[in-house]
């Protein structure tokens, strides 16, 4: 590694000895480079009138800025004036050439004949002077600005002295033009993170859902493609939900195993990992890489909710790039984001799950009760046949046909008995399932169940549990049943959004104390012509009810020796009364 040596010219190579100079040159050229700072936003402009600055100050040639690739090590060409076009060197490692020396060694250098420096790299044949200095912010390199004269000595040391103090004020220049460019990118990001949570949780459709994860993620992080991996723990595979890319890339949706995939290192880790080039040999057999081949480095960031990894967010972009500890950051936060709006989906499809099966079950347990009503009504005239059969005291002679059809006669009559009876003792309350329980926990545990569809309503819920602790003997399942009607009744009185107020208190007025649990809406209140009949059978206000749910909950309670009413209605609200006998 070189130090430092005479040039070929004979003058010794210089370093900047007075950053105050007193060359009529400076000032105007200091003062165009620091007026691009206020003038300019857009580095790439800013650095062609910085070479144009140069190339004037110096009247060369032609001349070039490259700057330092940190995730390549490379020096790469950003502007040149005058050279060849195609012909011109687009990157360096930094040593090669007098811009590598520069930048390597960190001092400028003046070669007062290029044809007899071994280290010079040729781009213009005419070129016969070259002066180079590194653009650097205290220890930090940015990168180079390299002259070149067609005249032999065409650059003194007094330029090359001028052209270092013009490289630092360059180079702080560009640090805040970068700095602008990067709050600039941080606003954005921001914006598109908060405009992709207000996105995400507004989704409760899955597939729509993670399309646009990745769609905004991709945005934000201005990538190639960006692709969402859901993970199945018990079969210990992931799957490729969402891919948005900047090309038509197939997606296939079959499920792969986790050991022949790149994404597994993120969820057996729970850590994001980085990988620099995916297209390296070691990496094609892996099953999980989208069909890109301009896909070369990745970011993948585990969704992780409750201890649980859902998926995992990948970012791919097409070249090298070392993400830093801001678009992690940013990444985390947005696969935090995508974690609780996946689960609220899952927990929706299981809420409305829970509602059909809640319908499924109304129209059941109303035909149970019409087949214990028929069978009980079956059962009474039944009794009075096999009366009068068995009162009758026919008794024909054996061989008689008659005998064996008073035979039969009896056996379906006994028969008949037995399923009226079936039928009966089937439709009694299971009271085996009843157990000592704590109404709020009944009630905490039902508002679980409703947490997503009352958020989706944009209705409110307040539950003010009582003063002490109130336990009840009751079946939770029924009890919670009776709960789900009324809160969801609540709900679709309100299709604006509204407020359900809850309360549950103790009433002992009567002498035999009594668990009161108050349901009141802020609905439009229950139509008069059917207020007096509201727990009939078949009786709904809405075109798309039933009319089996409170009838349903009016006879689960008085299974219970409890009770149900409506309070009071009007315009304002409904008010329904829940009333269970305290455990002893």
């Amino acid at each position: 590694m070189p130090t430092s040596a005479p040039s070929p010219s004979g003058n010794p190579q210089s370093a900047i000895r007075n950053p105050q100079s007193s060359d009529p040159r400076a000032l105007p050229a200091l003062y165009q480079l620091t007026a691009l700072a206020a003038r300019s936003d857009d580095p790439s402009a800013a650095l062609h009138e910085m070479l144009d600055v140069f190339a004037t100050t110096f009247r060369a040639d032609a001349g070039s800025i490259a700057l330092l690739n940190p995730d390549t090590d490379r020096l790469e060409t950003e502007v040149q004036l005058g050279a060849p076009g195609n012909d011109a060197p687009h990157d360096l490692k930094p040593g090669h050439g007098i811009t590598g020396w520069c930048v390597l060694n960190r001092r400028p250098l003046l070669v007062a004949d290029v044809t007899i420096e071994p280290r010079y790299i040729a781009v213009r044949s005419s070129a016969r002077c070259e002066m180079a200095a590194p653009i650097q912010d205290g220890d930090h390199v940015l990168g180079v600005i390299d002259l070149e004269c067609d005249r032999a000595g065409g650059f003194s040391t007094a330029d090359l002295e001028l052209l270092g103090q013009l490289a630092l004020e360059a180079a702080r220049v560009m640090q805040r033009l970068w700095q602008l460019g990067h709050l600039k990118d941080k606003a954005r990001q921001l914006e598109s993170l908060i405009t992709a949570g207000q996105s995400l949780v507004t989704k409760h459709n899955q597939p729509e859902l993670l399309d646009t994860l990745t769609r905004e993620a991709r945005h934000m992080m201005q990538a190639r493609a960006c692709g969402l991996y859901l993970h199945d723990a018990p079969t210990a595979t992931v799957r490729l939900a969402s891919l948005a890319s900047a090309a038509a890339v197939p997606v296939s949706n079959r499920d792969l195993p986790l050991d022949s995939c790149l994404v597994a290192a993120a969820i057996h880790t729970r850590r994001q990992v980085a990988f620099a080039d995916i297209q390296s040999p070691e990496y094609r057999e892996l099953a999980d890489l989208p069909a890109d081949a301009t896909l070369c480095s990745l970011l993948a960031t585990p969704m992780i909710f409750e201890g649980e990894v859902l998926g995992v967010v990948a970012i791919f972009t097409d070249r090298m790039h070392r993400f830093d500890n801001d678009e992690k950051r940013l990444c985390a936060a947005l696969a935090s984001l995508g974690a609780v709006a996946l689960e609220n989906t899952r927990l929706y499809a299981r809420i409305f799950q829970s509602e059909d099966v809640l319908r499924k079950n109304e129209r059941l347990t109303t035909l149970g009760l019409l087949a214990a009503e028929i069978a009980h009504e079956i059962r009474n005239p039944l009794t009075v046949l096999k009366l009068l059969h068995g009162g009758l005291g026919l008794d024909f002679p054996a061989g008689d046909p008659r005998r064996t059809d008073m035979r039969v006669i009896g056996e379906q009559l006994d028969q008949l008995e037995a399923i009226v009876s079936r039928v009966l003792s089937f439709a009694q309350a299971p009271t085996s399932l009843h157990s000592r329980w704590s109404l709020v926990e009944i009630v905490e545990d039902t508002l679980v169940l409703l947490r997503l569809k009352l958020a989706q309503s944009k209705v409110t819920l307040r539950f003010d549990p009582p003063s002490r602790p109130l336990f009840v003997d009751a079946h939770k399942g029924q009890i919670q049943q009776v709960l789900l009607n009324l809160l969801l009744n609540a709900t679709h009185a309100m299709p604006d959004g509204g407020t359900i107020m809850l309360t549950a208190n103790l009433d002992d007025r009567s002498g035999a104390p009594q668990a009161i649990v108050d349901i009141t809406d802020t609905g439009g209140g229950v139509p008069a012509g059917i207020r007096d009949r509201v727990f009939d059978s078949f009786l709904s206000g809405r075109p798309d009810g039933t009319g089996l749910g409170l009838a349903i909950a009016k006879r689960i309670l008085l299974s219970h020796h409890g009770d149900i009413t409506l309070l009071n209605t009007s315009p304002g609200g409904t008010t329904m009364r829940v009333t269970l006998p305290l455990a002893k």
